[in-house]
């Protein structure tokens, strides 16, 4: 699991109602408060049903527009590769809450990195009964986020392993001897990309692929959303 300098958020387990997000409001409204994290109430579907002012300035969401959403539509088509996974964890009770990077969406052209926490909420009968998240947005956004429409297969299977492989540093002598290739088999695919992704090299092309979200954030090994691989022929 990758880790990240400042460390994630924690939040601490809260029965969710529909006071919960009234109290946060009060509580953002309150002189001498400081800014709070953007925090939503989620159904057990994961459905937005409350949330604070500061979630709305977050997504820059009106906010009428914001409860009824499910959570994955403030996100970028990669977080599919994440948040279910995630979600997975403290549905099934493995977990009671998780912290993950997704790239949220603000509006429809424009994209921001993010610490995605969130924990399960149970009654007394430890029934599921919804979830509270919260999302704190990174300051560094490396480059301009591509974020318009929804992903578009752009890599072979191979041509995947082959990035995925870059994204960990792997030379080209290891990735032809893991992918049975030539040195110039490896450099052909390599050139490939760098040609669809209008990168100059190898370093630009990894962190273009992060900033479009081809690789999945907050994956160790680093992972090629599915939406963007082709299908096999």
């Amino acid at each position: 699991m990758s880790q990240y300098p400042s460390g994630p958020t924690r939040i601490a387990p809260v029965v969710m109602t529909q006071s919960v997000a009234s109290s946060v409001r009060r509580e953002s409204a309150r002189p001498g408060v400081g800014p709070l994290p953007a925090t939503a109430s989620l159904d057990a579907d994961q459905v937005i049903v409350a949330a604070n002012p500061e979630f709305h300035l977050t997504f820059r969401r009106a906010l009428g527009e914001t409860c009824g959403t499910h959570i994955y539509d403030l996100f970028h088509p990669s977080a599919e590769s994440v948040l279910p996974r995630s979600f997975a964890t403290l549905l099934e009770e493995r977990r009671t809450q998780f912290v993950t990077r997704a790239l949220g969406l603000r509006g429809k052209d424009d994209g921001f990195y993010a610490e995605v926490s969130c924990v399960a909420v149970r009654g007394e009968d430890q029934s599921l009964r919804g979830f509270v998240i919260q999302v704190q947005p990174e300051e560094a956004v490396p480059g301009s986020v591509s974020v318009a429409g929804a992903p578009r297969a752009l890599l072979s299977p191979l041509e995947c392993r082959i990035l995925e492989a870059m994204a960990t540093g792997s030379s080209t002598i290891q990735m032809a001897t893991r992918f049975f290739l030539s040195r110039q088999g490896v450099e052909y695919h390599v050139g490939r990309m760098l040609r669809k992704f209008k990168a100059p090299n190898r370093a630009a092309l990894v962190s273009r692929a992060y900033s479009m979200g081809v690789l999945s954030p907050g994956c160790w090994p680093p992972h090629v959303a599915q939406g963007y691989v082709k299908a096999a022929s």
